[in-house]
Parts: C-alpha cells; sequence; structure tokens
C-alpha cells in the first residue's frame, strides 16, 4: 500500500503544496549490476511497496490543478505548474542514478509534451540542509533554484524545442554546457525513456535509451547532493528509480 501525505503551507508567495511520498526500504547489497562490473545496490523505488516515511518531497507550485501520487506502480506528476520531486536521501561519491521515465500525452488536462528534467549533487551553498526551511524557501517555481548548486538537464523543455545541460554554481549563474535543438534529441510523446545518470571521479554523464546525450569532466566537481525529477506544466509518469554505488 502506497501512502500520501499532502501538506498546506502558505508563503508570501501563495500556497505550496508540500507532498510527501512514501516509499519502501530497499536494503544495500552488492552484485553485479548486468553492466561487467560489481556495484552496491543502494536504494530502489517501484513505488508498489509499503512506504518509509519522508523518503520523497514534492515541491508543487500553485497553478493550476497539481497533483504528485503514487499510482499503479509509477510516480506520477501532474501538474499545471512547476514541480521538484526531491529523493530525500543524500548521495555522494561514485553513483550512478537510473530510472524509466514517460512524458504522458492524451487527454489530460496538464498534458504537454515538454520538461523532462532532472536535478542532481544538489546543494544549498547557505545552509547544509536543502530542506530547511522548506516550505518558506521554494514554492516550485523554476526560478527559486538559481541558487543551488547542481547539475541539471532540461530534456525536450521550453515546449520540447531544446535539450540542455548546465551546473549551476549556486551564485545564480547557470552556464549553458551543451544544447540540442534537433528532433532526434527531443521527446517523443508517451515513449518511455530509460534514464542513466552517472557521477565517477569528477566526471558526470547523462544518457537514455543507452545513448549518452551530455558527457562533462568538471573542473571543480559536484561530489555530493540530492537527485530530484523536475517538470512544469506536464503529466509524467515515472518507475524503476535506482541508485548504484561504483565501486
Amino acid at each position: 500500500m502506497t501512502r500520501i501525505f499532502e501538506i498546506i503551507s502558505r508563503t508570501a508567495r501563495g500556497v505550496v503544496l508540500l507532498f510527501c511520498i512514501q516509499a519502501a526500504a530497499q536494503p544495500a547489497y552488492s552484485q553485479n549490476d548486468g553492466r561487467g562490473s560489481n556495484a552496491t545496490l543502494l536504494h530502489s523505488d517501484d513505488f508498489t511497496q509499503e512506504p518509509l516515511a519522508g523518503r520523497w518531497i514534492a515541491e508543487t507550485e500553485p497553478k493550476g490543478r497539481s497533483r504528485v501520487r503514487a499510482q499503479d506502480g509509477r510516480l506520477i506528476l501532474d501538474t499545471g505548474g512547476g514541480v521538484t520531486v526531491w529523493f530525500k536521501p543524500k548521495l555522494e561519491g561514485n553513483i550512478r542514478i537510473e530510472y524509466d521515465w514517460t512524458v504522458l500525452v492524451d487527454s489530460g488536462r496538464n498534458d504537454r509534451l515538454s520538461d523532462l528534467n532532472q536535478f542532481w549533487m544538489a546543494t544549498n551553498p547557505r545552509n547544509a540542509d536543502l530542506f530547511a526551511a522548506n516550505a518558506q524557501a521554494r514554492s516550485g517555481s523554476f526560478a527559486e533554484y538559481d541558487s543551488l548548486s547542481l547539475y541539471y538537464v532540461g530534456f525536450g523543455g521550453n515546449t520540447n524545442t531544446t535539450t540542455r545541460f548546465r551546473k549551476y554554481h549556486g551564485d545564480g549563474t547557470k552556464p549553458l554546457l551543451k544544447e540540442y535543438l534537433d528532433a532526434p534529441h527531443l521527446l517523443k510523446p508517451n515513449h518511455t525513456y530509460h534514464i542513466v545518470i552517472t557521477v565517477k571521479d569528477g566526471r558526470t554523464t547523462f544518457s537514455a535509451d543507452g545513448e549518452v546525450l551530455f558527457d562533462w569532466t568538471d573542473p571543480a566537481p559536484l561530489t555530493a547532493g540530492w537527485f530530484g525529477f523536475r517538470s512544469t506544466q506536464a503529466r509524467h509518469a515515472i518507475d524503476r528509480f535506482r541508485v548504484w554505488k561504483l565501486n
């Protein structure tokens, strides 16, 4: 059984809905990960099992009719504005993050082919706790994340016209490191993408369906932080979330 907790708080900008989606705990174990090398499974979530409190936190912009929920073994983001769903455990070191993600386009009120986006190794330079004073700090609006330090990929952003990789420096600067504008690197409706992110020895990569879209060796690498799913004004389904420690 999956439980969803909705917390409503009020800020100067309006009402913020904070959803804590509970997910089942999985023990860490070492195994061959199918890629020819040993790895340790640190976390997994199929959004189907009896939950563990506080595993996910959603910051949902108070626009339109929005809901973040676990349904039928998938995490559903169905929002009229911006949303970031953070994985609460902090990640560090050499890791690989994997998940399946589908942009749903049919007759839903928020359906729009856009914004399969993600943050990783995110930290707040002004506070060691990314979620401190959460309701007062962030309402889910995209601009409110400019003060964080993180890596970001916006896959099919700007109504599916751009796919971009940026590094946020925590001071409002977020240089564009690489960009695609061609159709093969934009989104397809109702297609389930297998996304893989790696962070290893100062290098981070982002791949979709086995194709590496971004590969960046950072002279000042981010080695610890939080992961978050990010979208805006769309309906998305996410499943088979895994985090591996690379040995």
